[in-house]
Parts: C-alpha cells; structure tokens; sequence
C-alpha cells in the first residue's frame, strides 16, 4: 500500500514538473517524456501484472493531458515495459549502460511512434515537415536526464521505505500498552 501511494506522489510529481513547470523554461520547453523515468523504475523494479494496468492508468492520464494520438502514451510505455522485462534478464538491471541504453530506446520508441503516426496521418510530406532536430535535442536530453532520474526515483524509494520503518517503530512504541 506504501509503495503504491510513493509511486501516485512520483507520478503525480513527474506530471506536474512535465506540464506545469517545464514548459516555462526554455530549455526544457521541448522536452521527452518525463514519464519515462517513472515506468523504467517500475519496469525494473515489478514484474507483476499490476503494473502492466498501472502502465495503462499513466499512459491513459498522459495521453489525455497530451495533444498527441490517444494510446499513443499507453502503447509506448507497454512497449517501453515489456523491452526492460526482456532484457533485464540477461543483464545487470543497476548498470549505467543498461539504463542508458533503456532511455535512448525509450525515447527512440516514442520518436517512432510519432513518426509513425506523422506518416500514416499526412504521408511523405508530413514528415519532411517535421522537426529532426527537436526529435535529436529530446534524445540527447533523455539520455542526460533519464538515468540519473532513475537513480534518484530509486533514492528517493529508499527514503520513503527508511521513513517508513522507523514510522512503524515509533507507533509500535508509542503504542504498545
């Protein structure tokens, strides 16, 4: 139960800094999708089917606060998921270049679903019109941001569980007859 209200405040955190705060800055004006950290995390943390429909939940409230395809969000992030799910048995889930690695693919699947979407909706002309070098910046930022934002999710995850117990201890004292 914890462990879901600390991902509903990183969720909600994310969102906020996403379409609220980051937007006002200039170089963050154009950036990936700060929900990418968040679903890395759960991805390599969970492999429960709960967080599949946690996924879908993120996905859904992204999509409707994006002017993006609807599931755009959702498809992205299940893939996002299952690519983690499949690699992270065969590798050192911790390592820097794993997570690295996940961030560029990450941000690469949501380029390509755009890009797709782009070309099924208005064809050849459509994406000779869209901006490469927005779709560059937004990799080179993911790969910057998206591991250390990872490693921080994760710290922030060790806190929340420290506070937690030490909550407990100090109820089961204050309390104990």
């Amino acid at each position: 139960m914890m462990n879901a209200l600390f991902f509903v405040i990183v969720t909600v955190s994310l969102i906020i800094f996403q379409t609220v705060i980051f937007p006002s800055f200039f170089w963050f004006a154009q950036c990936f999708d700060l929900m990418i950290m968040n679903i890395i995390f759960l991805s390599l943390v969970y492999s429960h089917y709960a967080v599949i429909l946690t996924i879908i939940l993120i996905g859904g409230i992204m999509d409707s606060l994006s002017g993006v395809a609807f599931s755009h969000h959702i498809f992205s992030y299940l893939w996002i998921y299952l690519i983690v799910q499949l690699v992270k048995q065969f590798v050192f889930k911790r390592s820097y270049l794993f997570i690295l690695i996940v961030s560029l693919v990450s941000v690469l699947i949501q380029q390509g679903l755009i890009l797709f979407s782009v070309l099924i909706e208005q064809g050849r002309e459509g994406i000779g019109q869209m901006e490469i070098l927005l779709m560059v910046k937004q990799l080179v930022w993911g790969g910057v941001l998206i591991p250390p934002g990872v490693w921080l999710i994760h710290g922030f995850r060790q806190y929340w569980m420290y506070f937690l117990k030490i909550l407990k201890k100090q109820f089961a004292h204050r309390y104990r007859g």
